[in-house]
């Protein structure tokens, strides 16, 4: 395997998630994909999650060490040569880091936009917040329980190694992540009050709204990013 593109650590990970009628992904599913479904769904997430010690080739992003980032996201697979390779679509990346949506948009044709945010994370509560119209918005989870290892809902959730997205021109890049195992521990909502038709559109606004069907806090690891590749 070739040198990482970008190494980070990932950490104090929110995920909020939702059951969607898979023609709301249908539109947005790259060329040689399939949507992955877990447990005869298919489904959303709305991660937040603390973005620590990045560094693009090897050279420390000085400046940029330590920003949150929420990112809206879908499952798929591939199948290649008789391996199944499971991974994320990314609907909408928010980044509190100009320069991350410059490099995100330029290498991987990422999704990615721009906003004040903050996030705060302690032992008794997680909480990721942005701002839109000069009014902080946010989302926050308590935990229910003690960190155990994943179930299987969970691994579903947090075991995609695989990037997938669209390119301009129609065709669709792919590009590995790998992270040790994370362990993960049940948690309930304590916050939601982002204004998601503004953020990720009116179509998304009916199923954001209600109330997710599971909510999970992941503890993170490092990670390595590889560079992205064209797909037939």
């Amino acid at each position: 395997m070739s040198s990482p593109f970008l190494t980070a650590a990932w950490r104090d990970l929110l995920l909020l998630n939702w059951r969607v009628d898979p023609l709301l992904l249908q539109p947005h599913l790259p060329a040689g994909t399939e949507l992955d479904p877990w447990d005869g769904a298919h489904w959303v997430s709305l991660v937040g999650f603390r973005f620590l010690d990045l560094a693009v080739k090897g050279m420390p992003a000085i400046g940029h060490r330590d920003f949150p980032e929420i990112n809206l996201r879908f499952y798929v697979r591939r199948e290649v040569d008789g391996e199944v390779r499971r991974g994320v679509v990314f609907l909408r990346e928010l980044t509190p880091r100009r320069i991350v949506e410059w490099v995100a948009r330029a290498v991987y044709n990422e999704p990615y936009q721009t906003l004040p945010m903050r996030s705060a994370a302690t032992e008794t509560q997680t909480q990721y917040e942005l701002q839109q119209a000069e009014e902080w918005q946010g989302m926050a989870a308590r935990p229910t329980a003690d960190w155990r290892g994943p179930n299987p809902m969970e691994i579903f959730f947090i075991e995609h190694y695989w990037g997938y997205n669209r390119q301009g021109d129609g065709g669709t890049m792919e590009y590995q992540v790998t992270h040790p195992k994370w362990k993960t521990r049940a948690a309930e909502l304590a916050r939601f009050d982002l204004d998601v038709e503004a953020l990720y559109g009116t179509e998304w606004g009916s199923v954001l709204s209600q109330q997710p069907d599971a909510v999970v806090l992941a503890d993170g690891s490092e990670v390595e990013v590889f560079s992205g590749e064209r797909i037939g």
